[in-house]
């Protein structure tokens, strides 16, 4: 009996940690097909198979769920870019898959780009309540101060690049393409959807990227001789 009675708390833990876990999926799908505004705790318990009063047991109000759900998102993202481990790789290695790993989540996580959309409606309101997120995005920052700051010691990436500005430029070339592909294949009468376009824009912005940081600036670039500009665009 008493060891029954110790393995029935780690039982209903796991249970409990599961039902978390079904009514946060539920609730992703919910926020990213109908927004904070239009999102129902009604629905999400009904389609997660729990009672309401359970979700604000373990959530404690729609807001905070969707909080979570958000963070689950940054934290997601966050793990693929997997930057932390590219620190000790040559730079334009580590840089190349900074930029490759980060356009390659955007595309796997739809529900990011929907939600990120969402957030902004709302002036980022919620995700200024977390505690976690920010935090995340200190640590992308070192590690592309870390790989710059290589580049440039090896005379391989140009000098004065911010590292904020530069993450903001790698972050909107994914973005604003996965963000308007919809709206943006009918207009240019193009398939952005389709496999290989995507194949293709994740290449084109790398180069971009990568073209940006070994190439001279256009303050060197103004009054150099043609001989220094065709040796740069060698490199």
């Amino acid at each position: 009996m008493p060891a029954e009675a110790a393995a029935k708390p780690a039982r209903q833990t796991r249970n409990a940690e599961a039902t978390r876990a079904r009514i946060l999926e539920t609730a992703r799908v919910e926020f990213v097909t109908h927004g904070l505004n239009g999102a129902r705790v009604d629905r999400i318990a009904d389609q997660s198979g729990v009672n309401k009063n359970l979700i604000y047991h373990y959530f404690g109000s729609k807001d905070d769920l969707y909080l979570e759900v958000l963070e689950g998102i940054y934290a997601g993202l966050r793990a693929r870019q997997e930057d932390e481990s590219l620190r000790d790789l040559p730079p334009v290695e580590a840089m190349r898959r900074l930029v490759a790993n980060t356009f390659d989540h955007f595309v796997a996580t739809p529900d990011l780009i929907r939600l990120m959309s969402i957030e902004n409606i709302h002036y980022a309101a919620n995700l200024k309540r977390s505690t976690g997120v920010k935090p995340l995005y200190r640590g992308l920052l070192d590690t592309i101060s870390t790989i710059l700051r290589r580049g440039q010691a090896e005379g391989l990436f140009r000098s004065e690049v911010d590292p904020a500005d530069l993450y903001l430029s790698i972050s909107g070339l994914a973005y604003f393409f996965l963000s308007n592909q919809h709206t943006l294949s009918w207009l240019l009468d193009r398939d952005l959807v389709g496999t290989k376009r995507v194949a293709t824009r994740r290449q084109h912005v790398v180069t971009m990227v990568l073209s940006y940081l070994t190439h001279i600036s256009p303050d060197e670039a103004e009054g150099a001789t043609p001989e220094v500009l065709k040796r740069e665009r060698r490199r």
